[in-house]
């Protein structure tokens, strides 16, 4: 772990605690769960603002469904449920209340990607960018650290269109707030000439890790952006790198198929340039079970794991 940088809360806890100095000042915030006040760590919030919370059960279509007839009515809905249900039992409702009828809803998918661990690939969400990238209108992101979850959940608080926010479990990062953020817009933080990694959400601390890594034991100076937004991509960025022809290392807590690193190739290959490019992820394969932190040691989702991938393609590169 690269020592510069200091652990801050579970990006769930900022997530509540953002929710709350909002609904001090606006009433027309709901919150809408299915049974999962507790896990979406909204007991305070549900203590303090108990007509603003609406509880549904374990019913994830009728939470969508019922997000949307309330954001229609002019309120700012956020629709909390596990990411693995939310963007997949409830994936027509999304599509057709939530994007298609343009309704302010901001999905919230909790405990996302491998957070539930031992609990098995029922409860792995390794599917939502994939599903969601699929779908119109709607705007997917994957905070990296604390700032980034105040920001990212402040700016859908204003949204007039529907937005997606997938969290983790375990305390998170505070790796920089100097670097401003907005939806669809990558934060560049960690300059380097050799190489770019691009990580969404909870990888890209590992990133980090693999960029001091790579500095320490090679001299290699290797760029590290935030890509927070999977939808829509920050093209602008990806265009400039492009241009300056480095190698491109992207990694995500996702299926390697229709996440960051596919979405990416997509647009690059559009290009004149083509940047040597590798996905890092989870691989289409039965998934083994364990802690996240398990599961992202097995597939190399570390800094060890992610620096030795960039040497790798480093090679490859120069071998072109």
């Amino acid at each position: 772990m690269n020592k510069e940088i200091k652990m801050g809360k579970a990006n769930l806890e900022v997530f509540s605690e953002t929710l709350q100095q909002i609904a001090e000042t606006n009433k027309g915030l709901l919150v809408v769960t299915s049974d999962s006040r507790g896990s979406g760590k909204l007991v305070p919030f549900a203590q303090r603002f108990p007509r603003q919370l609406v509880e549904v059960g374990i019913a994830e279509q009728n939470l969508v469904g019922i997000s949307a007839g309330l954001a229609s009515t002019g309120k700012q809905v956020f629709a909390v449920s596990p990411a693995c249900f939310l963007t997949a039992r409830s994936l027509e409702q999304i599509k057709n209340d939530v994007a298609y009828s343009d309704n302010p809803v901001t999905l919230v998918g909790i405990s996302a990607g491998v957070s539930y661990g031992a609990l098995g690939s029922t409860h792995h969400s390794l599917h939502d960018y994939a599903a969601l990238r699929a779908i119109h209108n709607i705007v997917v992101c994957a905070p990296a650290d604390n700032f980034e979850t105040r920001e990212a959940v402040q700016q859908a608080a204003v949204s007039d269109h529907p937005v997606y926010i997938r969290f983790g479990k375990r305390p998170m990062p505070i790796l920089r707030e100097d670097v401003p953020f907005t939806f669809g817009k990558g934060r560049v933080l960690r300059e380097g000439k050799d190489m770019v990694i691009l990580a969404t959400g909870e990888t890209v601390h590992p990133a980090m890790d693999a960029a001091a890594m790579l500095q320490a034991s090679e001299g290699l100076e290797a760029m590290v952006v935030s890509m927070h937004t999977v939808k829509p991509l920050d093209t602008t960025l990806l265009t400039e790198l492009r241009e300056k022809g480095m190698p491109i290392l992207t990694v995500e807590e996702h299926s390697v198929n229709g996440g960051l690193g596919e979405a990416c190739a997509a647009f690059l290959l559009q290009g004149r340039h083509h940047n040597a490019f590798h996905i890092m992820g989870i691989p289409d394969e039965y998934t083994v079970t364990g802690s996240q932190q398990y599961i992202f040691d097995h597939y190399g989702i570390n800094g060890a794991g992610i620096a030795t991938a960039a040497l790798e393609l480093l090679h490859t590169a120069e071998k072109a």
